[in-house]
């Protein structure tokens, strides 16, 4: 990267599943996998997350690596009147703290934790579900839309990232205060 920006950023959760616990109908009720809030988890460049249901899944490889701003949940749940909801309800592999992650889609960004460092390509935004509604409170799941799901990404190096603190390197100027925001939606004539 030849002009970069260094942000302090705190890796709140790891979240590594082995499946799915989302699918089918929301009012059946979510699956009962097991899920791991790691201390640590290890990036396989091109495959995502060792262990996590993503990990080497051809479909995915673009987006094998989920990453959601903590702020945009907590804008969710004061918006919705509700309590703070519990992060890894949202299924994003890296929730992040003080990362303003909307301004990187189509970007190469690294993630230094714990001394190693981890390149991805920021693909796309992870597009909430309905699952939302169901699992987080009446609401979330349009609240969600406009950036605030998060981002869907593609490990270009392998390495560990570490839960605490972190630095969030980006080719693009970003404003950490505004990790919350959503997209402004366009308006219809």
């Amino acid at each position: 990267m030849s002009d970069t920006y260094r942000y302090d950023v705190e890796i709140v959760h790891l979240l590594v599943s082995p499946a799915h616990a989302y699918f089918g109908r929301p009012r059946d009720g979510a699956a009962d996998v097991p899920t791991t809030d790691a201390d640590r988890v290890e990036v396989v460049a091109g495959k995502g997350v060792v262990g996590d249901r993503f990990y080497g899944k051809a479909v995915h490889l673009d987006a094998s690596i989920t990453l959601i701003a903590a702020e945009a949940l907590d804008a969710v749940a004061a918006e919705l009147g509700v309590p703070p909801f519990d992060p890894l309800l949202a299924r994003r592999n890296v929730v992040l703290r003080g990362a303003h992650l909307t301004p990187l889609v189509g970007q190469e960004v690294v993630l230094e934790s714990g001394g190693d460092a981890v390149t991805l390509r920021v693909g796309r935004f992870a597009n909430p579900c309905a699952w939302m509604d169901r699992v987080l409170a009446p609401g979330a799941h349009p609240a969600l839309r406009g950036g605030r799901g998060g981002v869907r990404c593609r490990p270009l190096t392998t390495g560990l990232l570490h839960r605490g603190p972190a630095v969030l390197v980006s080719p693009v100027p970003l404003d950490p205060a505004r990790a919350g925001d959503a997209l402004p939606r366009p308006r219809l004539p």
